[in-house]
């Protein structure tokens, strides 16, 4: 039987801390592939409601811990999905791992409600306030988020996904709410949804039905807008390819040759054209740099030859065009007498039809656990290890770069999951005029791409510069300034795009300002929020 609103308030007074990890859980329908976005604002509303009823700091922090573990749990979930395929450790490790990774991450939402209730319970000792209302709690409640959600973006490295303002992104078609992304950034429109969700509960609690309503009815109308901005066709032409390498294929050597023909068939239409060519990260599995020890090259599937590797790969490119891959370079040391890797790189390279490797970025940020081990000395004789095949960990970049391509405009490039971070992901001295977002998404199950997709598309409204995702199994697509999708291939496809890259917007506040932006709005919410509790009380 369906628990009517009676019921629902009855548990949330006789068990607050149940009622907060299922409000986290159901808060986190709002994230794709599912999109509830109006769940995620009822539950967080709910949420605030019963956060603002607490009795000490202990509570606090313990039902901000439950909402948060509950959230990033679900949302989290696909992480486990990457277990099943490697052979180290058993799969079901990863059902174990992702809610005792989000214990970490669970800390966050935890600090904001505690510092929340820090603050107003200070003020309403020494300034003998009476207990602030829904709406300047929620807004001080917003800005802890938004601080905490920062700091969860770069701390140990950071992991910021997914963002709370996530949930107010659009469909393929239009940028919803996150159309503010521009004038305030992502860790700022997650306190947007705080915000407008205490503000949902402060107008129920006090029955203002009509306000409700309109309430609702601006919301949603602000998810079906339209793009407002006309976009000119650019002039640069692409070719992005998706050759579909499932993951069970990734290292086989048995599977090299057959991988490479897939992707050059897919690329050889329209070799006599001028354009720029994208292949994914892991899209070829050579080692295509000279001067390695001859063991090295033992995979490649002709003559052990990097020459003959690129020179092949020229031939598909054509005569005018250019080529962005994701490779694996090795960075080779003396080692007791022996000339060996000590680490690797993941990069994306650009090569040309004559088979030259050209300019290279480095990813910089690097998986825990997927592409270094932390703590090797303690956790290797334990049996555990990394999750992507090889023994040696892979070296960190420098971080944002651009490469000038010429004709072919300016590159930024991030690899992967690198495009998740916020402010991280664009040189602001050189600012490019697009963003090529290899990945190799087949480890991510079925809601790791299309929420992958979904904050490469926050990238490009935040910094006003198209998103290029090229990936080995989907969701690959052509993202405009305005976070609208232009094109995409689906998962478990083998496909191309072709087209003209989207011209880039003008710089953005964002893109000039970086997280200052979200943190400045945290201070400004903060400030109003305590500005209106203390006029309530005098």
């Amino acid at each position: 039987m369906a628990i009517n609103l009676s019921q629902a308030y009855y548990l949330m007074v006789e068990r607050p801390a149940l009622s907060a990890l299922v409000l986290g859980i159901v808060a986190a329908t709002g994230y794709p592939p599912l999109g509830l976005w109006p769940l995620t604002v009822l539950a967080l509303a709910a949420f605030i409601t019963l956060l603002q009823s607490v009795q000490s700091l202990k509570q606090a922090a313990w039902w901000g811990f439950l909402f948060g573990w509950g959230h990033l749990s679900l949302a989290n979930h696909w992480i486990a999905t990457a277990f099943t395929f490697q052979a180290e450790m058993p799969p079901a490790l990863g059902w174990l791992a992702v809610p005792l990774l989000c214990i970490y991450l669970a800390l966050y939402p935890a600090m904001a409600a505690l510092a929340t209730q820090l603050v107003t319970g200070w003020m309403m000792r020494k300034l003998q306030m009476n207990p602030p209302g829904l709406a300047s709690f929620s807004g001080l409640f917003a800005a802890f988020w938004i601080l905490t959600e920062w700091l969860r973006s770069w701390v140990f490295t950071g992991y910021p996904w997914p963002p709370l303002g996530l949930v107010f992104l659009g469909d393929f078609t239009r940028p919803g709410l996150a159309l503010v992304l521009p004038w305030m950034g992502t860790y700022a429109l997650s306190g947007f949804v705080v915000v407008l969700s205490g503000l949902l509960a402060a107008l129920v609690v006090y029955r203002h039905w009509f306000l409700v309503i309109a309430l609702g009815g601006i919301v949603t109308g602000g998810m079906l807008l339209p793009p407002m901005q006309i976009l000119q066709p650019g002039d640069t032409r692409f070719a992005l390819i998706q050759p579909f390498i499932p993951q069970t294929e990734m290292g086989d050597p048995r599977q090299f040759e057959a991988q490479f023909e897939r992707i050059s068939a897919l690329t050889i239409p329209g070799r006599e054209d001028r354009r720029l060519i994208l292949w994914p990260e892991s899209s070829l599995p050579d080692y295509l740099e000279d001067g390695y020890p001859q063991r090295y090259y033992v995979q490649m599937t002709a003559e052990a030859d990097p020459s003959f590797a690129r020179k092949r790969i020229g031939e598909v490119v054509g005569d005018e065009s250019l080529l962005l891959a994701g490779l694996i370079h090795l960075n080779i040391e003396e080692v007791a007498g022996r000339r060996t890797a000590v680490s690797a790189r993941n990069a994306v390279t650009v090569i040309s039809p004559e088979g030259e490797l050209g300019q290279s970025y480095n990813k910089a940020h690097l998986v825990p656990y997927g592409e270094y081990l932390p703590m090797r000395d303690i956790l290797e004789p334990l049996g555990l290890s990394r999750l992507v095949p090889g023994t040696i960990d892979y070296a960190e970049g420098p971080g944002p770069q651009t490469l000038d391509l010429g004709d072919f405009g300016k590159a930024g490039i991030q690899i992967c999951y690198e495009i998740v971070f916020s402010g991280q992901v664009v040189d602001r001295e050189n600012r490019p005029d697009y963003i090529f977002n290899p990945s190799n998404d087949g480890w991510f199950g079925a809601w790791g791409p299309p929420q992958h997709l979904a904050q490469a598309r926050l990238r490009a409204l935040e910094e006003g510069l198209p998103v290029l995702r090229s990936t080995t199994t989907g969701i690959s697509a052509i993202v405009d300034p305005r976070g609208v999708v232009r094109g995409f291939i689906g998962q478990g496809k083998a496909d191309r795009i072709d087209g003209y890259i989207p011209p880039a917007a003008s710089p953005t506040l964002f893109s000039r300002y970086g997280n200052i932006l979200p943190l400045s709005w945290a201070v400004v919410i903060g400030l109003l929020s305590l500005v209106v509790m203390y006029r309530r009380s005098v």
